[in-house]
């Protein structure tokens, strides 16, 4: 239980809101700050994720707080493009080109008609990030860059206990065995949130 709230942590911790605004602001303005945006987005996304933690561990140390800057820093692209994508879509929209002919101020429109629309997929994508970032957290406390003991982590007492799988298999066992069952959990919440909230699925 205990390791279930330190993996819990560092996941709820990791939220979307940097990857939401600069999708919001690159889809809706569009031109040099959108090149711009997914210039660095692309950049992000080359850099090998082990090797960033790495970085960062070695310069800041393997602190709790220095854990969640690291899922952080690896996941608001995904929310990035995903806004994106949908803010290019939507600012096409009758709604949107009426709201310009009333005069709306840019913050409005976001704000106010746009922003609300783009919620669907970025709940279900939040919903299976939680899932990515305790197997990110669990692989790093493993390799001895994530949570540190005395504080519990899955993934630190997996390491602990390969030492002693011949002796003692259930040490390692059932950790595995939490961060299957809870990663498992998630995904499916994920999977019934995207039927009950994507509008084309109602049909099939």
């Amino acid at each position: 239980m205990a390791g279930a709230k330190a993996d819990a942590r560092a996941s709820y911790d990791h939220h979307p809101y940097l990857g939401v605004i600069i999708g919001l602001v690159a889809g809706y303005f569009g031109g040099r700050l959108d090149d711009l945006m997914m210039r660095i987005a692309d950049t992000q996304l080359a850099f090998p994720f082990i090797l960033l933690a790495i970085t960062i561990v070695g310069v800041l140390g393997p602190t709790p707080r220095n854990v969640i800057l690291i899922l952080g820093i690896g996941g608001w692209v995904v929310y990035a493009r995903i806004t994106r994508g949908q803010v290019l879509s939507l600012k096409e929209k009758d709604f949107v080109e009426a709201g310009r002919g009333l005069g709306l101020s840019h913050v409005r429109m976001l704000l106010r008609h746009i922003f609300p629309n783009t919620l669907t997929p970025i709940i279900v994508v939040a919903t299976f990030a939680v899932a990515q970032m305790i197997l990110l957290e669990s692989s790093l406390s493993f390799l001895g860059l994530g949570i540190q003991p005395p504080t519990p982590s899955w993934g630190g007492m997996l390491n602990e206990g390969r030492n002693y799988i011949t002796l003692a298999w259930w040490l390692s066992t059932f950790p595995g065995a939490a961060i299957m069952m809870t990663v498992l959990g998630i995904n499916f919440v994920g999977d019934w949130l995207r039927d009950l909230l994507d509008p084309r699925l109602l049909g099939a």
